[in-house]
């Protein structure tokens, strides 16, 4: 693939490139500024655009803004210090979250995934994004080792609280969010049923429910083996939601 940096630090933008290159990509251009990196875009048409989001003149967030605007923008993957902007950044459809200093691993992970991105697909994260911004988000952001992650809401199986911590568990494993149960029922409640006070469970994956003891169940799910305790309290309405299935 071809790749454009965008740092306004050029010891910064240089280890990127030696990295884009192990990994076996190209580095088209380098700038300094989001004013620059457009114009860039517009002359290299690169297939990927690594940003940074605090830059003079315009920053990161602003020319993915811009980006957005174009039939066929560049996969963008920001590259940053700083994890405040995730959100800002996913909205403007980035494919990646990297904080620095940068690992070789997860800039490579992030360049195979820029690189299934089609044109529709583009398409399908803007429109999702739009619609996101109307109603309820789409997905969920994590902190990992890696950066920020973006989790789809349909890969995810269920909600798990832990003490301070809510456990995400998805399709492609598990991730740790700082969110409440309380905060996640009220804003997907036409996605998730309550089946214990630390647990949300994802309506599509409800395979069934089962006793394990008297008085004493538990809900298996559609792609996992893992099950999950029902309380007596939420029983009735988790039976009442499966007639309906």
């Amino acid at each position: 693939m071809n790749v454009l940096i965008c740092d306004d630090e050029s010891l910064g933008r240089e280890r990127l490139s030696r990295m884009v290159i192990e990994a076996g990509h190209q580095v088209v251009g380098q700038s300094s500024n989001g004013i620059d990196a457009l114009a860039k875009v517009d002359e290299l048409h690169p297939d990927v655009l690594l940003l940074d989001v605090r830059m003079p003149e315009m920053d990161g967030i602003q020319c993915a803004e811009v980006l957005t605007e174009l039939d066929h923008p560049p996969a963008i993957i920001f590259v940053t210090a700083s994890d405040q902007h995730a959100i800002e950044a996913f909205k403007n459809q980035a494919v990646g979250y990297l904080l620095k200093p940068v690992n070789r691993d997860d800039l490579s992970a992030a360049l195979t995934r820029a690189s299934r991105l089609n044109a529709a697909q583009v398409n399908h994260l803007r429109a999702a994004n739009e619609t996101e911004t109307k109603t309820t988000r789409q997905h969920i952001t994590a902190r990992t080792h890696r950066g920020m992650e973006l989790i789809s809401l349909d890969s995810i199986y269920y909600f798990l609280a832990d003490q301070k911590y809510v456990t995400v568990r998805h399709t492609g494993g598990e991730v740790l969010i700082d969110e409440t149960l309380k905060e996640l029922e009220a804003e997907f409640g036409d996605r998730f049923i309550r089946v214990h006070r630390n647990a949300l469970l994802a309506i599509p994956y409800l395979e069934g429910i089962e006793m394990v003891a008297t008085g004493q169940y538990q809900v298996r799910f559609r792609g996992i083996d893992e099950k999950l305790a029902v309380s007596r309290r939420h029983l009735p309405q988790l039976k009442d939601k499966m007639h309906l299935l």
